[in-house]
């Protein structure tokens, strides 16, 4: 007697809060709270150092440089300890590092006082993507985690928009104790996830529980894997080469090169930019639900081909903006290309994090996913670079052009040679549903039964 399959009914949004685990409804409790409080001093850091503290622009520069450098640094440490020690105890290391990061930063009177926080932030940052991948993997099941990621992603926009709002009414360059007040404020954000995972969350380790050995057998301590030998594993290297590639022509852009093109190609004003960013935030709250659930069930390779596609396009839009040069033209293509590349995040968001993690077995996922995040940073130190030396140079066509192929060479990477290194289960597809022949006899009875009425 045969079985007959029928393809997996999409789960709806609806049930996700329902079926999730107590431990994964915690964490998702606090992310809005906590990125309120990033929201209210990211646009201000040059302001706060180069205005408010008198710092020289060239010395802020380079001390903003500190973090992402601190962070590539630590990554590869720290996805070891996070195996080693579990993601939970790397976790609260970071948020600790990050308080006392923001409080000294408050009062950072002196470049040095300013380069000892922003060495402990870069060194939390650092750790802290990683290890939260890593904790969320270990508490939220297989079949959750893509929509788990994108949930959390529309929440981290939703509280970094708020922030962003509220600090851009409250602070006031005439007053240093408003500045002081949003970078204690942001250190009070870490408090509720802090707590968290010291209380409530106190018995997730966050990392793999260790085999005991048979009886009949010698213990001995779990080997430990080089970094090399991880890349080394099916489909790893390529997955790191994807993350490369995409967070060179994305993130890094969209934070330095985009700014920096719109002003001196498109001329357009600050305030412009702030209108831009806040069409990517609102984009992003409004349609990652949606995208979502159409993505379910699909391939996640497929989708990252789109989302090259996505970017392309929305690079070509900055690129307009050089032929309405000074124009609310210009100012309006800009907002075009930043809530476009919002669409596109939307399909990289939860699919990268899930596709690393349903690939990295529990006793590696903190090297795998500290491997994610340590190409996605190098890029981020690469990037801006290149994008203000072809830019200052007068290279903007060139600067397009190369953004819209390595956009198209994700799709690339991510279709031609990625999506052959992947089990289907791993990529996002579904395994059908086995039906029971005595259901499908009755299934088919009923359908009879109703087309003869």
């Amino acid at each position: 007697m045969s079985s007959s399959t029928t393809p997996a009914a999409k789960p709806t949004l609806a049930s996700f809060w329902h079926d999730l685990p107590r431990e994964g409804r915690l964490l998702l409790s606090v992310v809005v709270f906590e990125f309120i409080g990033t929201g209210l001093v990211l646009p201000f850091h040059v302001v706060y150092l180069h205005e408010v503290r008198g710092f020289g622009l060239g010395h802020v520069g380079l001390l903003l440089g500190l973090s992402p450098l601190v962070g590539f640094l630590v990554v590869g440490p720290g996805g070891a300890a996070i195996d080693r020690f579990g993601a939970r105890r790397i976790l609260l290391g970071a948020l600790v590092l990050q308080v006392v990061a923001n409080t000294l930063l408050a009062f950072a009177s002196t470049e040095a006082a300013a380069a000892c926080a922003l060495l402990l932030s870069g060194a939390a940052f650092g750790v802290t993507w990683p290890g939260f991948q890593t904790l969320v993997a270990s508490v939220v099941p297989v079949e959750l985690r893509q929509r788990y990621f994108g949930v959390n992603f529309t929440l981290l926009n939703l509280g970094i928009g708020i922030g962003g709002i509220v600090g851009g009414l409250f602070v006031d360059v005439e007053r240093l104790v408003t500045f002081q007040t949003i970078y204690l404020a942001d250190a009070i954000s870490y408090l509720p996830a802090l707590f968290l995972l010291l209380v409530p969350l106190r018995h997730v380790a966050g990392r793999a529980a260790p085999v005991p050995a048979p009886d009949d057998a010698e213990s001995r301590p779990a080997p430990r894997l080089s970094y090399l030998e991880v890349a080394r594993r099916p489909a790893v290297g390529t997955l790191m080469l994807l993350s490369f590639v995409s967070s060179y022509v994305g993130y890094s852009q969209l934070n330095a090169g985009m700014p920096a093109y719109a002003r001196a190609v498109g001329d357009v004003s600050t305030q412009g930019l702030g209108l831009a960013f806040a069409a990517n935030t609102l984009v992003i709250v409004v349609l990652q639900l949606f995208v979502l659930q159409r993505i379910e069930g699909r391939r996640r390779t497929r989708v990252i081909a789109v989302m090259g596609v996505v970017w392309a396009g929305s690079w070509l839009l900055l690129g307009a903006t050089g032929l309405v040069s000074g124009t609310v033209g210009a100012t309006l293509l800009v907002a075009a290309c930043t809530s476009v590349f919002a669409f596109g995040e939307t399909l990289l968001q939860p699919t990268i994090p899930a596709l690393v993690n349903e690939l990295a077995p529990d006793e590696l996922r903190g090297r795998y996913n500290a491997l994610s995040s340590g190409a996605f940073q190098l890029a981020a130190i690469i990037a801006p670079p290149v994008a203000g030396f072809l830019v200052d140079h007068d290279l903007g066509a060139v600067y397009i052009g190369s953004l819209v192929l390595g956009c198209l060479l994700v799709g690339v990477i991510a279709v031609l040679r990625l999506e052959p290194q992947l089990t289907p289960a791993v990529n996002g597809v579904r395994a059908p549903t086995k039906l029971d022949p005595a259901e499908l006899s009755s299934s088919s009875a009923k359908t009879i039964s109703a087309a003869t009425d």
